[in-house]
């Protein structure tokens, strides 16, 4: 006949969980400063891989809705090593490629922006002034914040649009009728300021005016400096490749074409690169858990011999005695990584809406907190459980 019963010695998974947890729950406030160890270093691993991912999500998101199929053509080097053009018909030669889409473009001049003529010329700000193509706001995927943009009549009078960050720097919070601001020695009326452009920082700290007014007011020799280029989604990679040579036919070496998106993306992963240093520091705050572990598991052995003692004069095995101990331990681990995972993830999802990210904790988070917790309780735990195990029953009950 088979027998059910557990093996002399041996203790049921449910006694021994039972057992384990009587050291906790008798020693309840060395217990939780043990296990607050534990729990901030998985919060704080838990907390990084979130933010992290939450962060990355958030800013892929932005790249999605911005487009990934605008493509920049600048001017490079020439073969004397000097500053290229971009040739005047570059923008209507791009525009002939069948998948493109939109084609706009900005010029750079030498003028130099200011709020009024008594700002010292020193006081640039780091504005650059820029002939602008009419319809530039939509192929970059921004908007007017105030004002209006350039139409057909006010590209050919001295009237200008603020990008985001220049109208901060001069100083301007609101567009009324009648403000001017001081461009190439001669006031220019203000039309309207653009809403931040995410994809192309650079027109944020552009004051920008018509190509015509450029050209009669600042001496603008027409060559774009920038091209924008949105093209059909599916065919971005074909587009690029014959950019440079359709730009500039006669010498394609000396035009750069890059695309935005692809620096937001390397920003993402860019972000992912100082993850190593954080979790890091958690793992030293573990690390610092585990030896409170470790101590609270030696002053344990120590104090309960009377009770080791007792279990192997009843009959206890050193195996279940160094069971038992160690089970402790793993179980103090698991509370404390339990609550940092519970830690970092509320961290994460505060944090991510305050930002407006989507809230993503990866199972690597909270599944490896919970297993480092683990593997360090169960290190911590080891020789503790040791000692209690190698306690001669006539010695620990000597305390009795």
């Amino acid at each position: 006949m088979t027998s059910t019963a557990t093996a002399p010695g041996r203790l049921h998974p449910a006694d021994l969980g039972r057992t384990a947890s009587v050291g906790l729950r008798t020693r309840r406030m060395r217990a939780a400063l043990s296990a607050l160890g534990i729990a901030i270093g998985v919060a704080a691993m838990v907390a990084v891989l979130g933010l992290s991912s939450s962060s990355q999500a958030g800013l892929l998101a932005e790249i999605d809705k911005l487009g990934t199929n605008l493509l920049k053509v600048t001017p490079g080097q020439s073969l004397g090593g000097g500053d290229a053009k971009l040739p005047i018909e570059a923008p209507g030669m791009i525009s002939r490629i069948g998948p493109v889409e939109a084609v706009q473009s900005t010029g750079k001049t030498d003028a130099e922006a200011y709020r009024s003529p008594h700002i010292p010329s020193l006081n640039t700000n780091s504005l650059s002034v820029n002939a602008a193509s009419l319809r530039l706001p939509a192929a970059v995927r921004t908007s007017m914040a105030q004002g209006r943009y350039l139409n057909a009549a006010t590209a050919r009078q001295p009237v200008a649009v603020l990008g985001w960050d220049a109208a901060s720097r001069l100083g301007i919070s609101r567009v009324h009728p009648g403000m001017r601001i001081w461009v190439g020695g001669q006031w220019f009326y203000v039309s309207g300021v653009l809403k931040p452009a995410k994809l192309t920082p650079e027109i944020d700290s552009a004051v920008l005016v018509g190509y015509e007014a450029a050209k009669k007011y600042l001496d603008f020799d027409g060559h774009p400096s920038t091209v924008y280029v949105r093209s059909d989604t599916d065919q971005v990679k074909e587009v690029r490749n014959v950019l440079a040579a359709t730009a500039n036919p006669q010498n394609p070496s000396e035009v750069s074409v890059t695309q935005p998106s692809a620096a937001l993306e390397a920003r993402a992963a860019a972000r992912s690169a100082l993850d190593g240093l954080f979790l890091g520091l958690g793992a030293v705050a573990l690390l610092v858990g585990g030896i409170g572990v470790a101590n609270t598991m030696v002053i344990s052995v120590l104090e309960r011999r009377s009770e080791i003692g007792l279990r192997r004069a009843l009959g206890a095995t050193r195996g279940t005695i160094r069971l038992q101990f160690l089970s402790e331990a793993i179980l103090l681990a698991m509370l404390g990584g339990a609550v940092g995972v519970v830690l970092g993830t509320l961290a994460t999802f505060v944090y991510a809406g305050v930002k407006g990210w989507e809230t993503v904790v990866p199972v690597l988070a909270w599944a490896g907190g919970l297993g480092a917790a683990v593997a360090i309780g169960a290190i911590a735990g080891l020789l503790p459980a040791l000692r209690a195990a190698r306690m001669p029953p006539t010695e620990a009950l000597r305390t009795v």
